[in-house]
């Protein structure tokens, strides 16, 4: 018999057009004086001047000095703005960048003390923050509805996640729509970070039945839909079908975790300057091989497989390669630039984060280099 918890407390609310409805939800809570904090994407196309245009003085200041991969400075500055103007509330308008460094941010402005003290877990995260909305603009990190956040610590050089139960927004507006201005290359790493939630989701050890249905679900909507996003970036049904599946890879991976892929991710992010998905999706068919030659997970990855279409889990996993490629998305380790031997070592050695321990099958540093030396 079968124990497990499953929450998910931010309220999603999703549909094309739900943008407009910000204003509404604004007066219903009764929210004053609010930053947005913003992609300057959103600055440029003129969709962050809208929402300020439309909150009717509620919004009183604007953030987006935010850099693709946050770091614990920009963390800071914008924690700073949110106590200089004694900002009430915020709303985060863009990717997982934009609403991870709010999500922290919220939380810090309401200390005295630096970003570093809690991600160095020197202080611990034990309060709310100023309540936020997150109006996401990809599809991709489900960070609207986590409570973990993604930083870089560039001083001490380390990447790594945050996370407490303080760090939920409050409300997710979930707007497909905003998803169709995103270009191609960003269309397919967020996607392709999409797959790798939902994978990582129901092979990791924390997986339950709930979370099981919300992996599969999303993992079926990203074979069916990522490509048609990709090569038809205003294809409305396929925007909206990605942002569907991120929100419900979301509501696995939020409790179960990520595991052994993201793991590997965060040195081929941080040294070889991989974006995050694409990052994520190097090792994502190496694993779901590894964990599927493996008991216990054997007899679940291959159904899980079938189940979406595929002969078995070898199948599957070499889909996930064909669709890298098509989008031009890198697939060896010369192309990540692991050029020598001593690129791999360090690889290898930097790629043993916490969730590396997630993973079904026990993973050492030379079953890890086999895995990497096969991607040539």
């Amino acid at each position: 018999m079968e124990n497990f918890f499953y929450v998910q407390p931010v309220p999603v609310d999703f549909g094309v057009g739900k943008l407009n409805t910000l204003p509404d939800i604004l007066k219903d809570s009764n929210l004053k004086n609010g930053i947005l904090i913003s992609a300057p994407s959103m600055i440029r196309n003129g969709i962050a001047q809208k929402i300020i245009d439309q909150s009717e003085g509620r919004i009183t200041t604007l953030f987006s000095d935010i850099q693709p991969n946050p770091t614990i400075h920009n963390t800071d500055a914008c924690a700073d703005m949110i106590r200089k103007y004694q900002c009430e509330f915020a709303i985060a308008l863009g990717g997982g960048s934009i609403i991870d460094c709010a999500k922290v941010a919220c939380f810090v402005a309401k200390t005295p003390y630096p970003t570093a003290d809690f991600f160095s877990r020197k202080r611990p995260v034990n309060k709310p923050g100023i309540p936020l909305i997150a109006i996401p603009t990809t599809s991709g990190t489900a960070s609207e509805i986590t409570t973990v956040s993604v930083l870089t610590d560039t001083e001490n050089d380390i990447k790594a996640p945050i996370g407490s139960d303080y760090f939920y927004p409050t409300y997710a507006l979930v707007d497909p729509e905003l998803t169709v201005t995103c270009p191609p290359s960003v269309t397919a790493i967020s996607g392709i970070d999409v797959l790798a939630h939902a994978l990582e989701a129901y092979y990791g050890k924390k997986h339950q039945p709930l979370t099981d249905l919300a992996a599969e679900r999303a993992a079926s909507l990203v074979f069916e839909y990522l490509l048609t996003a990709y090569h038809e970036p205003d294809n409305l049904e396929a925007r909206a079908k990605m942002s569907e599946a991120s929100v419900t890879a979301g509501m696995a991976f939020n409790l179960t975790q990520t595991a052994a892929a993201h793991a590997c991710s965060y040195p081929l992010t941080q040294d070889f300057d991989i974006p995050h998905g694409e990052a994520c999706a190097f090792t994502l068919p190496s694993f779901w091989k590894l964990n599927s030659q493996s008991e216990p997970e054997t007899e679940r990855l291959h159904a899980f497989s079938q189940r979406l279409g595929f002969k078995d889990a070898e199948e599957l996993a070499d889909r996930i390669d064909e669709m890298k490629k098509e989008m031009g998305l890198r697939t060896t380790l010369e192309e990540i630039g692991v050029k020598t031997e001593a690129d791999l070592d360090q690889l290898v050695a930097n790629s043993f984060a916490p969730n590396m321990a997630n993973n079904p099958v026990t993973v050492t540093k030379e079953s890890l280099k086999a895995l990497y030396s096969e991607l040539k």
